[in-house]
């Protein structure tokens, strides 16, 4: 009996300690899945690697939105650019300022550079990086719609010194390097750049640049204190969308000319050719999708004064004839209209002199041949019936004396002749009286005009 209880006991003791191990097991693993798991940090990634204009202000707008929709760590601006507007240049330099997400800029690969306006973007930026063979700076304000005098150089000069300053000495970089590259258009190497304080890191890719900053704390512009977070960040690409890649791809002048000059000669052509559609439709969508290009552009209106007249001059050309010298004052209007039509601060955005020759004395020609063309289709008189015989052959079917029936054009007329005709004898309709042909023979005929022309 004693041994019986001691069995129970025992047994009872087991099953208590079963119950409280695995009660323990339950406590632990629930307290597992309750802590929230490390998070793998975001860097969202945005390629800038064309001219500074109103199509890229509008793609930075997005990767901004997006990195701070998205919670990322950071804003990569992986930047290779010329420069561009100015107006562009300081929306996107706002843009940057005011960012709730960090934002890192790196000048990059090697071989990249941030030149002129992109050097304002540079400094910017919460993380000023380059990597080793780049090169920033070169900021001098370049004026594309002439030479200013010397008080309003003066003036823009300092008004982009200023704008340059308010934002570098409140990112703790050198005011005094950075305003050289205004004042006498300074370029600097990375290593340059690093001494001087105008970047803070140089680093041959993005692991090792976000090897770099990885713990950094950094000051906002507004003053708030933010540590960057990079290790094992997950990068993700902001693409751009289909309407940036289009408006990228119009923006360019070369292209928007293109657009315009081909979509001019496709509507002419319709209304040469009425009732073609195709051509008028396929013009219309090619001159406004160059038309809203180049409102994007600075366009200069007496490059647009030239266009006009260049016009004028080809149409003069040909509907009176000026032995080609209207035709030639035309094509070298259109040619210094194309070439200074738009306001370009950098090359990257001027059009391209040989396309600008190729695409006037193309258009130049055509326009002359099209329009000579149409101007003696409608100078011609319209011939039908009786009208459109004049000057053919004829045979006598029957004896003339004076009238008869002839066989003209695989037709049979009645017709008159002046002296009596035997039958089978060539003639000439030389005129009508209304369905009454005139008729000559043709010997007749040749001696009566070779009298006119004597």
């Amino acid at each position: 009996m004693l041994q019986h209880i001691r069995w129970f006991t025992f047994q009872k003791l087991a099953m208590l300690l079963v119950a409280a191990i695995l009660a323990g097991t339950a406590a632990f693993l629930s307290a597992i899945q309750t802590q929230p798991p490390a998070t793998q940090p975001l860097v969202d990634k945005f390629v800038l690697d064309d001219t500074i204009q109103p199509v890229t202000a509008d793609e930075l707008n997005r990767a901004i939105a997006r990195a701070t929709a998205d919670g990322a760590q950071a804003l990569l601006i992986e930047m290779d650019t010329p420069g561009g507007l100015v107006d562009s240049m300081r929306a996107m330099a706002g843009a940057i300022l005011s960012s709730r997400v960090p934002v890192i800029i790196y000048v990059g690969p090697s071989g990249a550079r941030a030149g002129s306006a992109g050097f304002f973007l540079l400094e910017a930026a919460d993380i000023a990086a380059m990597a080793p063979g780049t090169e920033a700076g070169a900021a001098h304000v370049v004026f594309a719609m002439g030479k200013p005098d010397d008080t309003e150089m003066q003036k823009v000069e300092n008004d982009a010194e200023a704008f340059l300053r308010s934002y570098v000495t409140r990112r703790n970089r050198n005011a005094e390097a950075a305003t050289a590259a205004v004042q006498s258009s300074h370029s600097y190497t990375a290593e340059e750049a690093l001494n001087q304080h105008l970047i803070d890191v140089i680093a041959n890719n993005e692991t090792e640049l976000f090897a770099a900053l990885n713990g950094r704390e950094i000051t906002r512009f507004d003053g708030t204190k933010q540590t960057l977070h990079l290790t094992g960040a997950r990068v993700e690409m902001l693409r751009p969308t289909l309407r940036d890649g289009l408006l990228g791809w119009l923006v360019n002048p070369n292209i928007a000319l293109l657009f315009l000059v081909g979509g001019a000669l496709l509507i002419y052509l319709e209304f040469n050719t009425p009732g073609t559609i195709v051509p008028g439709a396929l013009g219309t969508l090619m001159v406004l999708l160059a038309i809203f290009a180049l409102n994007l552009l600075p366009i200069r209106y007496t490059a647009v004064l030239l266009l006009v007249a260049a016009m004028v001059l080809l149409l003069l050309e040909a509907k009176f004839g000026g032995h080609g010298a209207l035709a030639i004052a035309g094509i070298v209007c259109l040619t210094f209209g194309t070439l200074t039509l738009v306001a370009a601060p950098i090359p990257e955005l001027a059009v391209s002199p040989l396309v600008a020759v190729a695409i006037s004395a193309a258009f130049g020609a055509i326009t002359v041949f099209l329009v000579r063309l149409a101007v003696r289709a409608r100078l011609r008189k319209a011939r039908i019936g009786a009208d459109a015989l004049v000057g053919s052959r004829a045979t006598a079917m029957e004896p003339m004396a004076p009238e008869g029936h002839v066989l003209v054009e695989g037709e049979i007329w009645r017709a008159v002749a002046s002296q009596p005709i035997p039958a089978g004898a060539p003639l000439l309709v030389t005129g009508h009286d209304q369905m009454l042909l005139r008729v000559e023979p043709v010997a007749a005929a040749a001696r009566t005009t070779e009298a006119r022309v004597s």
